[in-house]
């Protein structure tokens, strides 16, 4: 009955934190097309949503040009094209006096959207899964890199298509799956953590890479400004956790990660507000949501490793239902049903994946 208690308890959380968030996006622009609808959510500074693409896709556009995180679903990718431009000549077209951080010059008032807008310059994958880099190619080969001095200035060096950043896991992976290299990573990283290597619209931009997770290569990207993450699968509103064991998954990474993500986060009060957290899958999220997240996964991961410790089987476990008080809101996505979150729960104890870094 305290679990009980606590889920309600937790659910009334995030119906709080879903208030606060659909604050920071007042205006949503939906771009219609032949075989569905892109939504683009305003989130903070120069930050969007791109929603119904497959997974979320995070934008960063303005002067230096468009930074992405993820590409969506590969028979997405016109769509996806088709909304970016959009939003970067509706920015080129709105000249409002802004004020923002000028560096080490203080800060001061601009002009924005006066230049035409740049093109897709980077594009920053979370993972391999296909619903996030399904559209490399065709973005990839969209865009455009530049190379020179001061990235705000104008370039003469223009490159043929768009940077595409990754750890080297997600290269291997998508080299293993065939994927033409016009869409494969041609930055990649080892370790924990690679920063861009210049401020992109006015902001660090930095990738922290958690081993071991949903895969063996998930990343999440923090815009630093702005104070958004680009979460990936790691956290998903829409399903628990959609670990992938073959692939070098674990549910102590997942918890790792999401634990590693609240160190990242600053809530404004109470756990609400202050960063704001884009998942794979659903809604603008913050401090709570994420919070909410780890303490089912946590609570679920510690029910089979009870059970385990007392000699119950795989069968038994299911058959005990340590995920009911989440079903209602996590078990509706065949991607992970319930049962098939317990046994990859309960292979992931029983056989951890070597630890890499």
């Amino acid at each position: 009955m305290r679990t009980k208690r606590w889920a309600i308890a937790g659910a009334a959380l995030v119906g709080m934190a879903s208030l606060a968030v659909f604050a920071a996006a007042q205006q949503v622009k939906v771009v219609d097309s032949s075989d569905g609808q892109i939504e683009i959510v305003p989130i903070r500074g120069n930050i969007y949503l791109l929603g119904g693409a497959g997974s979320n896709i995070v934008l960063s556009t303005g002067a230096d040009g468009t930074l992405m995180v993820d590409t969506g679903l590969e028979k997405n990718a016109d769509k996806v094209l088709a909304a970016v431009n959009h939003l970067a000549m509706d920015l080129a077209a709105f000249k409002q006096p802004a004020t923002r951080n000028l560096g080490s010059g203080g800060s001061g008032t601009v002009l924005t959207g006066i230049r035409p807008p740049k093109p897709i310059r980077f594009v920053l994958n979370t993972s391999a899964l296909p619903d996030h880099v399904g559209g490399n190619v065709k973005i990839a080969v969209a865009g455009k890199t530049f190379t020179g001095g001061n990235v705000a200035g104008d370039l003469s060096d223009v490159g043929e298509g768009a940077a595409v950043a990754a750890h080297e896991n997600v290269l291997k992976r998508l080299s293993d799956a065939k994927m033409p290299y016009k869409g494969l990573p041609t930055q990649t990283f080892f370790g924990n953590t690679m920063k861009l290597s210049h401020f992109f619209n006015d902001e660090a931009v930095v990738m922290y890479h958690f081993a071991n997770a949903i895969q063996d290569g998930d990343s999440i990207v923090h815009f630093r400004t702005s104070d958004v993450l680009a979460a990936g699968d790691i956290f998903t509103m829409a399903s628990y956790p959609p670990i992938n064991l073959g692939e070098g998954g674990s549910v102590q990474g997942v918890l790792a990660g999401l634990n590693r993500m609240l160190d990242i986060i600053v809530p404004e009060y109470r756990s609400e507000g202050g960063t704001f957290i884009v998942p794979g899958h659903g809604r603008i999220t913050d401090a709570a949501d994420v919070a909410y997240y780890r303490d089912m996964v946590t609570i679920i991961r510690d029910r089979v490793q009870d059970a385990m410790k007392n000699g119950k089987t795989l069968d038994q476990i299911k058959a005990m239902r340590p995920t009911e008080d989440w079903d209602g809101r996590f078990g509706i996505s065949e991607r992970m049903t319930p049962d098939k979150f317990v046994e990859v729960v309960y292979q992931s104890l029983k056989n951890p994946p070597a630890q890499k870094k």
